[in-house]
């Protein structure tokens, strides 16, 4: 996982084409080759958890640099069952910096393909108890934060959303990676956090 770790320290840093960098352009073609190599791992990773759920469809990986060409090592990837494609699916993200870093499995949905039942949907998730390991990744007024999961919060949650004060509520559970973490290992603990996530996609769909 080294490529990943070496990557994240590059976070937020703005790229430009090698051919227009000038002095620059060895150290834009060194981002490059970074970005798609960590990319590369990422989605490795991504497809081998898919594989060992077959009925679910991988969407591809996030591109390493954003619109504005600001680098962006925190890669996503969705995993679609069933379903179209603007209901809550499981998602697999990338989180942390180069000392303490992960892969999170939540529950979402893609805000650019959402309709207008996506966030009655998502709303589910707070329907089903709290299970150990999970939290909860709350937006109110465009800002994000995250809060633990305990059925206190959950039905504290449930009123905000009743009431409109927040707008949507992910679930979410986290995988701690090192570097030397083997990719056999990671699998493992993310299928742990698969059987600790489903209930709440279940819920999703009822």
């Amino acid at each position: 996982m080294r490529e990943i770790k070496d990557y994240l320290i590059h976070e937020g840093e703005q790229y430009r084409s090698p051919e227009k960098a000038g002095d620059a352009k060895d150290r834009m073609l060194s981002l490059r080759k970074k970005g798609q190599v960590a990319r590369k791992t990422f989605t490795q990773i991504a497809k081998l958890f898919q594989e060992m759920h077959s009925d679910w469809n991988l969407h591809p990986t996030s591109q390493w640099m954003n619109q504005a060409q600001r680098l962006r090592p925190h890669f996503w990837a969705y995993l679609q069952a069933d379903g179209s494609v603007a209901e809550p699916m499981l998602a697999l993200r990338l989180y942390g910096n180069t000392n303490n870093f992960g892969i999170s499995l939540e529950v979402s949905f893609i805000e650019r393909k959402r309709d207008e039942n996506s966030l009655m949907k998502q709303a589910k998730v707070l329907t089903i108890p709290v299970a150990q390991g999970v939290y909860y990744w709350v937006q109110e007024n465009g800002e994000s934060y995250r809060i633990e999961a305990t059925e206190e919060n959950r039905n504290f949650l449930q009123s905000q959303l009743d009431s409109r004060r927040i707008r949507k509520v992910l679930v979410k559970t986290n995988v701690p990676i090192s570097s030397e973490t083997r990719i056999e290992a990671l699998l493992v603990d993310l299928e742990k956090a698969y059987q600790r996530l489903l209930p709440y996609y279940q819920a999703t769909r009822s």
